[in-house]
Parts: structure tokens; sequence; C-alpha cells
């Protein structure tokens, strides 16, 4: 017999793999990677060639080299926030989260 509570974690399960299907899958071998929030690959190099950047300014003395290392720094700043999306959303958080 199916209860509230199986249709529940099935609502659950099928919301993990619409969001996350990598999480999911590895989830479902028993061999889970990093859910999707916490890949933070993309904002590492973003970081790198960003403070790249602005070192090469800050020797060169070049005004806008620098500028464009900053923003890039605060840009790969914004993408090791894992609660962005959350906060991007039109629709209000569910009760209780």
């Amino acid at each position: 017999m199916d209860g509230p509570d199986d249709r529940r974690l099935h609502e659950i399960a099928a919301r993990l793999h619409h969001e996350d299907p990598r999480f999911a899958r590895g989830l479902g071998h028993g061999r889970p990677c990093r859910p999707r929030e916490y890949r933070y690959s993309r904002a590492w190099l973003l970081l790198t060639v960003a403070l790249a950047a602005l070192g090469a300014g800050i020797a060169l003395a070049h005004g806008l080299l620098i500028a464009a290392g900053l923003v890039l720094a605060g840009v790969a700043g914004e993408m090791f926030d894992s609660h962005r999306r959350m906060r991007n959303r039109r629709d209000p958080p569910p009760p209780g989260s």
C-alpha cells in the first residue's frame, strides 16, 4: 500500500532528478557526487583569471585591467554562493525553510 509518505518521497526524488540529474544518478548508484550548488570549479577558474588580470593591471599600472580584474573577482565571489539560485526565484520559499 502506498501511503502519503511514499508519495512524498517519490515527489522529492522526482524533483531531485529534475534539478540535478548527475547527483541523483550518483545517489542511485551509491556513490553520489557533490550537488550542483557545491561544485565550484568554474568559480575557482574565474577567480584565478580575475586575480591574474588584477595582478597584471597593478604591475602595468593599467586602470582598465585593474577594474576588469575587480569586476571578475566580484562575479567569481557571487558564484561561490550556494544559495544564489534560491534568491533569484520569484516564487516564495516553501513553508518551513
